[in-house]
């Protein structure tokens, strides 16, 4: 059991350096684009694009990094207060609960998704950046890595009670 949650555990290390690295892709494109119109006078559409398609994968990938680093938001001062079982079981809710809603909204994105591949969606702007659908996608695969990170930390915290009730 060890040995899959330690895979599935990478796999959400992995989109989260992807994040990490969109957004130093993202701090140099910036720097290029200013550097483009503010030197030469040009402003390519397609570059203007890419910056706000990189937001995409920063923001959804990193959901389910920042949650595994535990950068998410939850009320420590009460938190902190709870026995150790009380604990558990408020953290228990809660990764099922983002398990929960990011497959949920996986699920429901996907036909979304699937009906911009069809169309072979783009940027309605001349010279803007084509395969939409391709930037739309990030929304199933971040909300998938968020439930697999709910779903690990549920697994986690189950293990935690069983151990605590185990005898020693």
């Amino acid at each position: 059991m060890s040995v899959v949650l330690k895979s599935l555990e990478r796999a959400v290390l992995a989109l989260g350096w992807i994040a990490r690295a969109c957004v130093l892709v993202l701090v140099l494109l910036v720097a290029c684009n200013v550097l483009l119109r503010y030197v030469f006078s040009w402003s390519p559409v397609g570059l203007q694009e890419l910056e706000w398609h990189l937001i995409s994968p920063i923001a959804l990938l990193g959901m389910a990094y920042a949650v595994h680093h535990r950068a998410d938001v939850r009320v420590d001062f009460l938190h902190e207060r709870m026995s150790r079982r009380a604990q558990a079981l408020v953290d228990l809710l809660g990764a099922m609960l983002t398990l929960g809603v990011g497959a949920l909204i996986a699920w429901l994105s996907w036909p979304y998704v699937m009906q911009s591949y069809a169309m072979g969606e783009g940027s309605p702007d001349p010279g803007g950046l084509p395969y939409r659908y391709g930037l739309k996608a990030f929304l199933v695969l971040g909300f998938a890595a968020l439930a697999l990170q709910g779903l690990l930390d549920a697994v986690r915290t189950v293990m935690r009670l069983a151990q605590e009730r185990a005898p020693a």
